[in-house]
């Protein structure tokens, strides 16, 4: 039997948000209920629905940043029960037959994840996101929070939290490195603590220093202003990696300029246009221009068990869905330390 419930959605492409009904699916046999307590609102979730990234599925109700407390489970679950505290990231599903996905990859399934919301599902209807108050969720795709995080604060890790902790982790970031994180926003913020947790000496290039004192206290070594030129020359050959989380368009030459040689710029920031770049800044030095797309499922799971063993969450600003589209337009405007979370009792 489906369930209705309240949830706020995008009814077209760059209209604003508005309270509405959604239809969630019946319990299946391996499939978890969760009552919504907490969703996180991602840059992407604007991105998505306004159409920035392309054709999207409406009405859409956003949210892939998702925390809160199973109510239900299909007679086949195994790994959780009711009243555990869960969470949900970027997916859903996958194919879960291709090397990707055998391998704990599912973020690169072959055929393509299904995506927590914008996203079509195996039985061909759209899924809709964490704007919501509950949601139906394979165990296979569904996280255990540990008890050492709140959930509000644990909600924006499902998307920030493992999209920078899988490249820092990948690229090696840790003891003797050193790690440049652009932008201090919902993704840097996250960026500059799990990269200090991981041992590295940290670095935040940001346009100006209005941002300076958090960024010390979030974990932060030094701190500079790319919008003076001098920063480019002081740090050229500086870095081990530098971690771009803006999704705005760089000058990716003179960010590559600041690495070591065989160092590795590392970009999970999504900008809406495309960039160009003269490969001579790619060829001197060995560089590497790379991209990371959240993790697996598993890692995922390895990211939230060492945020709370090392006490990380996001830094918030918790809100009532009713100001959504205003926190939309904050997001825009750069005017959030760090992450806005809906708390979804107010939907």
């Amino acid at each position: 039997m489906t369930t209705t419930v309240a949830a706020y959605a995008a009814p077209s492409a760059k209209a604003p948000l508005e309270r509405t009904t959604i239809e969630r699916r019946t319990v299946g046999e391996h499939d978890v209920l969760i009552d919504i307590q907490y969703a996180g609102i991602c840059h992407s979730d604007i991105h998505q629905a306004r159409e920035g990234w392309g054709e999207a599925i409406f009405p859409m109700v956003p949210g892939h940043e998702i925390a809160g407390v199973v109510s239900e489970v299909g007679s086949g679950v195994t790994k959780f029960q009711v009243g555990d505290r869960v969470g949900v990231g970027c997916m859903v599903d996958s194919c879960r037959e291709c090397e990707p996905c055998r391998s704990g990859r599912e973020q690169h399934c072959v055929r393509g994840s299904v995506q927590t919301y914008n996203g079509v599902g195996k039985d061909g209807r759209p899924t809709y996101g964490g704007y919501s108050q509950k949601i139906v969720v394979d165990e296979a795709f569904t996280l255990r929070i540990p008890d050492g995080i709140s959930l509000d604060v644990a909600a924006p890790l499902l998307c920030a939290g493992i999209t920078t902790y899988s490249p820092l982790k990948h690229w090696g970031a840790g003891p003797g490195k050193k790690v440049a994180v652009v932008g201090l926003g919902g993704l840097g913020h996250m960026g500059v603590k799990i990269a200090h947790a991981l041992g590295a000496e940290v670095t935040v290039l940001s346009q100006s220093l209005r941002k300076k004192d958090d960024g010390l206290k979030l974990g932060a070594d030094h701190y500079y202003a790319t919008s003076d030129p001098k920063t480019f020359e002081e740090l050229a050959g500086t870095f081990d990696v530098v971690l771009s989380t803006v999704s705005a368009p760089l000058d990716f030459g003179a960010y590559l300029g600041l690495l070591k040689t065989g160092g590795a710029l590392v970009n999970v920031g999504a900008p809406e246009e495309p960039i160009s770049l003269n490969l001579f800044s790619l060829i001197g030095g060995n560089k590497t221009l790379a991209g990371s797309m959240i993790g697996g499922i598993a890692e995922t799971q390895e990211m939230l068990d060492f945020c709370a063993e090392h006490g990380l969450g996001a830094e918030i600003e918790l809100i009532e869905a009713s100001q959504v589209n205003e926190a939309y337009e904050r997001v825009l405007n750069s005017d959030v330390r760090y992450r806005f979370v809906i708390d979804a009792a107010t939907i």
